[in-house]
């Protein structure tokens, strides 16, 4: 089910569990949307690979805007081994340059959920759920990767 938007567009605050087909069928709009989505697909298939349960997703992807940049998103470490995700996507593990290279790859950018966010002290998990524009709450969509097809 389709989460509540608010008035800016923005989630409703909470996070938001979904299955990835109810995901792709709420947020695979239009075709720019569709190629995003894509993108997403191909890094969260790397990390249930690797075990991971549960991927956040936020950012103008989870909102009303019709042509978002990018997708942004965070990835909980429980389950997931580390040592084998290091070797089948070191490109989780680089931040540099701004993650231009996993931008360049996945068209988005995904982040350890219980990392700290550099700015603002918080986990990107907490930091996801702050409109950076206003600071008021906002919501994220929980992915369960078990349902990847």
């Amino acid at each position: 089910m389709l989460p509540h938007f608010q008035i800016d567009g923005n989630l409703a605050p909470g996070i938001h569990p979904m299955e990835w087909q109810e995901f792709a069928q709420s947020f695979g709009s239009n075709p720019h949307r569709c190629r995003l989505l894509n993108g997403l697909h191909q890094v969260l298939l790397v990390l249930a690979a690797a075990g991971c349960e549960t991927a956040y997703i936020d950012g103008s992807f989870v909102t009303l805007k019709q042509v978002p940049a990018d997708f942004d998103g965070a990835w909980e470490l429980r389950n997931v081994d580390v040592q084998r995700l290091s070797l089948i996507e070191p490109l989780l593990f680089e931040f540099s340059k701004q993650r231009a290279a996993q931008k360049r790859k996945y068209l988005g950018e995904m982040f350890p959920a219980d990392s700290m966010e550099g700015g603002s002290g918080r986990t990107f998990l907490e930091f996801f759920q702050q409109d950076k524009q206003t600071g008021a709450r906002k919501g994220v969509v929980a992915i369960d990767l078990r349902t990847l097809k």
